[in-house]
C-alpha cells in the first residue's frame, strides 16, 4: 500500500527498485565486513586466554564486560542506534569470545 508522502521519494519505480538494489548490495559488502571484522576479534581470544591463565584470571572479567558495554551504550546513544540490540549484539560477541577461550584453553591441557 503506497502512501502519498512514500510516493514523492521516487521520480519512477525503476528508481526505487535501483535504489532498493545498490542499498542491498551495499548491505551484503558490510555484512562481510563484519563477520571479517568478528573473526579478528575472535582470533585474539588465544592471545587472551593466554595471557588470563598467565596472570591467574579467570575467563569472565565482569569488570571489562561492563566497560565493553557501557562503552557501546554511549556508541549506541551517538550513533542513535538502538541501545538494547546493541547490548544483545555485544553480549552475543562476549558469549563468542568466552567459548574460544574455553575451547583453546581446553586444547592447552
Amino acid at each position: 500500500m503506497k502512501d502519498y508522502v512514500v510516493d514523492d521519494l521516487f521520480d519512477s519505480e525503476e528508481e526505487a527498485k535501483q535504489v532498493l538494489e545498490d542499498s542491498r548490495k551495499k548491505i551484503d559488502e558490510l555484512d562481510n565486513d563484519l563477520i571479517n571484522v568478528i573473526y579478528e576479534r575472535t582470533s585474539l581470544a588465544e592471545d587472551i586466554v593466554k595471557a588470563k591463565t598467565y596472570l591467574g584470571m579467570d575467563i569472565y572479567d565482569a569488570s571489562r564486560e561492563k566497560n565493553v558495554h557501557e562503552k557501546a551504550q554511549r556508541l549506541a546513544t551517538e550513533k542513535n542506534i538502538d541501545k538494547d540490540i546493541l547490548d544483545q549484539i555485544m553480549t552475543m560477541l562476549a558469549i563468542l569470545s568466552k567459548r574460544e577461550q574455553k575451547h583453546i584453553l581446553d586444547n592447552l591441557e
